[in-house]
């Protein structure tokens, strides 16, 4: 089985991500062919990057470092579910992926992003910090727009449209890491 982690890359309170998520897990179950788990980086409580050695190290001092690190080694996939702020993903998410380097290397990515713009500058964002973090991100996002997938930008109401492209993005993302696979026993 394709294990998936499902990313809420928000800890914002009344934030808008644990009903995305929970939408894009809901149609992950569907997969025969994946075993997909919720994952909240709220329930890790990082605080900011207080490990005294580069993360490629894997040399950790916290014990808050070690969960991180046992959770997301346990993965071949991720779907990172972003919102954007201020054009670019939340500090949290990009702390929680500092936190570690070996354990995301040679696996999968896709991205389901909201804003005002569909959160596609944040995704552009994070692209670049997949390629640093040899994450093979795949081309097929799913953006989803405040005004038109949200009432009154809180109430989570997707257009039909998007399970389509949401489907189309979790078989890239067991197909490619699948082909990762043998790279990942190596390490």
């Amino acid at each position: 089985m394709f294990r998936l982690a499902i990313i809420i890359g928000s800890t914002r309170p009344h934030r808008n991500g644990e009903a995305v998520a929970q939408w894009i897990f809901d149609i992950a179950r569907q997969h025969r062919q994946t075993d997909v788990e919720l994952v909240d980086i709220r329930d890790y409580e990082l605080p900011l990057l207080d490990e005294p050695l580069p993360a490629s190290s894997g040399q950790y001092s916290h014990a808050h470092t070690r969960v991180w690190s046992e959770k997301i080694a346990s993965f071949d996939g991720f779907v990172f579910v972003t919102p954007e702020y201020n054009h670019a993903p939340p500090a949290a998410l990009k702390n929680a992926l500092d936190y570690l380097f070996h354990e995301w290397n040679n696996k999968s990515a896709g991205f389901v992003s909201y804003g005002a713009m569909g959160g596609v500058r944040a995704v552009q964002e994070l692209r670049h910090i997949m390629g640093a973090l040899m994450i093979a991100d795949v081309r097929t996002q799913v953006t989803l727009s405040l005004f038109t997938d949200f009432e009154k930008m809180s109430v989570f109401r997707p257009d039909p449209r998007h399970e389509k492209t949401v489907n189309t993005m979790l078989e890239q993302i067991v197909a490619w890491g699948t082909a990762l696979k043998p790279l990942r026993q190596n390490d």
